[in-house]
């Protein structure tokens, strides 16, 4: 049986070719410079080329490395453009094309999962993946029913692998810097790391998308597809037909990503209060635009978990924010553990760094773009900059992490698509604490 490599040392050879290529070519970047070409030309060739190594590298290990690439994928819109097309280029190899299992193996899993006739269950089956994502496949079919399906069947070896992955991809984090300057990945590989269990589960995977359909059952813009069949290392779902966002990134039209982002926004504030869950795989091969206008969304075994849904004090901070209370928004922040306890720093310099990237909200309509995204990232990264200094003193809490990684993600994705939309409402409509309170009426005096 093919399975994902599983020897540590095969794997890390692998991984340890990373920087050690960086290396290579940062020093053929200085052999070029000795012979006069321009220092920004150098870099710009010497990130595109690790940026392809560092995504072909991740693409045939498949398992954590492959994960690692699919959550970086979302920070691409904030590179400069002339290095974007070939990092975009080599994210959407990583993310739709990866080695597949042969159907020997993939029959195994099946045999060992659903028992030795679950060729019963289905009508047809093709052995030929449709499609392949960092721990597992898909395959579609024809559930005994007649319905279309998607079976998703996991590599065999996939937990040791992804586990194994992601132990050497802390080490090497810091080669990332190379291809995106100021990224601080480890907390990335840390918070992925902390989630693996859960995702190596389809069981579990199973459950977090039942109680997703459910609370989207009929809705006129979201679409979660049914659950069929599921066991550790199988799920069988309903097919869902579409146009992947990855498409729409690439040529969709105006009206398509416009209503591609506002959905995708729609889910991410109104999923915590229906569902009390989060969608935290905010990638865009995780979503498809139906013919009828919805969104489809694919992949819960990455959900973060909101008891009540989303914490008020997120609405009312960016509400003083947006309102210009800066002593409101210090003391929330210090409250939240945002600002340890005994950091002096001045309420109008935090309200200064938080403000900008809170644009989005402070009028009825927003577009998303890359310019948008980049000038953020270089207020906030560099160096000589107030918000670079300012972000040192700030503390992000564990209970924040993921709901951070996610937003972040998500407007990562919003600005590949270039999206405009009333953002605005959807938190009015949907986050707690962000609207206006409504005014008591007066008490009528008795007469």
């Amino acid at each position: 049986m093919t399975e994902i490599p599983r020897g540590a040392v095969a794997r890390t050879a692998r991984l340890a070719s990373l920087p050690l290529g960086l290396a290579g070519r940062a020093a053929l970047g200085l052999g070029k410079r000795v012979t006069g070409m321009a220092a920004d030309v150098v870099s710009a060739d010497v990130q595109r080329r690790t940026a392809e190594h560092l995504f072909s590298v991740l693409g045939q290990l498949k398992g954590g490395a492959m994960k690692m690439g699919q959550a970086l994928s979302v920070f691409e819109a904030a590179l400069p453009e002339e290095l974007a097309g070939p990092y975009r280029a080599a994210l959407t190899k990583l993310q739709e094309a990866a080695p597949p299992l042969p159907a020997a193996s993939v029959h195994k899993v099946l045999s060992e999962s659903l028992g030795v006739d679950w060729r019963e269950m289905f009508k047809e089956f093709d052995d030929k993946p449709a499609a392949a994502a960092s721990i597992g496949q898909v395959h579609r079919a024809v559930w005994s029913d007649g319905r279309a399906v998607a079976v998703k069947v996991q590599y065999p070896g996939a937990g040791e692998a992804l586990r194994s992955d992601l132990n050497q991809l802390a080490r090497f984090a810091g080669l990332f810097k190379a291809i995106q300057p100021g990224l601080d990945v480890k907390p990335l590989v840390a918070e992925i790391r902390d989630r693996v269990t859960e995702e190596l589960d389809y069981e579990l995977e199973a459950r977090s998308q039942t109680a997703f359909a459910a609370a989207f059952a009929d809705d006129p813009d979201i679409f979660v597809p049914p659950v069929l069949a599921s066991s550790p290392r199988v799920l069988v779902t309903e097919w869902v037909d579409g146009t992947p966002l990855s498409t729409i990134i690439a040529e969709g039209s105006e009206e398509d990503r416009n209503r591609a982002g506002y959905l995708m926004a729609l889910l991410h504030f109104s999923a915590p209060a229906r569902a009390e869950l989060l969608h935290a795989d905010p990638h865009p091969g995780n979503y498809r635009l139906l013919p009828d206008g919805r969104l489809g969304v694919l992949d819960f075994g990455a959900v973060a978990r909101l008891p009540g849904g989303h914490p008020d004090i997120i609405g009312r901070l960016t509400r003083f924010a947006l309102a210009g209370d800066a002593d409101e928004v210090l003391a929330g922040l210090r409250q939240e553990g945002f600002i340890k306890g005994d950091a002096k720093v001045d309420a109008a310099a935090v309200l200064g760094y938080i403000r900008p990237m809170l644009d989005p909200l402070a009028e009825d309509e927003f577009q998303f773009t890359r310019a948008w995204l980049r000038s953020e990232a270089t207020r906030l990264a560099n160096p000589k900059s107030p918000a670079y200094a300012l972000s040192r003193q700030l503390n992000l809490p564990p209970s924040y992490m993921l709901v951070h990684r996610v937003t972040l993600g998500s407007i990562g994705v919003l600005c590949q698509l270039e999206a405009r939309a009333g953002y605005r409402q959807i938190l009015i409509d949907w986050l707690p604490g962000f609207a206006e309170p409504a005014a008591k009426k007066p008490r009528r005096k008795k007469s």
